[in-house]
């Protein structure tokens, strides 16, 4: 079945509608089997622009399967992206209502605050580094819409690659202080330590990934701009969580980000 304009905008509806309503749906391609990786980045902007379009403000990127292990177990060759909102951002200081989210997972992440607008195809880590202002530890929260988190590259994409919400450390450090890649990460839940590694666990170095996420979004000429917050890519696997968890992520040299769950 060909996914036309018209059908494009009944699939933004349907994830909205399973998104506002706190439920799985089943995945696009169980309808639409071919559906290509380039529509589905056109659903997931039709479907930012809808959010856009009801008081939500876009403020950055995150990336996704940036793990060489991800890539293979997805059966693909690159990362993949997709957008943040500022009603996605969430507080340390602030209870988080579980309520809000399906089956939710968090992430152990480094974010980048962009000091300068950085576009192009032919980016390098150094550029990503000279255009970031600060780094700082952040948690990603991921909420599939899809029933028991099951999907293919294009459902996720268009899905907008299971974004839901994100937590940023207060902590901001200059990225020039030390190597990201070698930087240390610590995923804890309720005091007890579930995931370790390190920053070049994102295609080699957060920065590396950042550079590629920029050179993809010059294809469709776009880029980063000053002031947005970019997630690099998770560094762990996801862990779970329920009401009553607290989730923990250290990062060496940056401090740590947590939050608390409740019902």
């Amino acid at each position: 079945m060909a996914v036309t304009q018209e059908v494009q905008s009944e699939l933004v509806e349907y994830l909205l509608r399973a998104q506002r309503e706190r439920r799985e749906v089943e995945k696009l391609t169980a309808k639409y089997p071919d559906l290509p990786i380039e529509t589905a980045y056109e659903i997931q902007a039709q479907l930012i622009a809808r959010m856009e379009a009801d008081g939500e403000r876009c403020i950055g990127l995150k990336l996704g399967l940036t793990s060489r292990a991800k890539q293979q177990m997805m059966g693909v060759h690159e990362a993949i992206y997709g957008y943040l909102t500022d009603g996605m951002l969430a507080l340390e200081w602030e209870p988080l209502s579980c309520q809000r989210f399906i089956h939710p997972k968090a992430e152990p992440e480094i974010a980048f605050l962009m000091g300068e607008d950085l576009a192009g195809t032919a980016v390098t880590a150094e550029d990503v580094l000279r255009a970031t202002r600060y780094v700082a530890p952040a948690i990603e929260i991921i909420d599939s819409r899809y029933e028991n988190f099951r999907f293919t590259l294009p459902d996720v994409v268009a899905d907008n690659c299971s974004s839901s919400a994100f937590l940023v450390g207060s902590k901001w450090v200059s990225p020039h202080e030390f190597d990201l890649a070698l930087t240390g990460v610590v995923m804890s839940k309720n005091g007890v330590i579930q995931t370790t590694g390190s920053g070049a666990a994102v295609l080699g170095s957060p920065a590396a990934a950042m550079a590629w996420a920029v050179n993809k979004l010059g294809e469709r000429g776009l880029g980063l701009k000053k002031g947005q917050i970019v997630l690099s890519g998770a560094i762990t696997e996801a862990i779970a969580f329920e009401p009553g968890d607290v989730i923990t992520v250290t990062v060496d040299g940056l401090g740590s980000v947590s939050f608390g769950c409740q019902a």
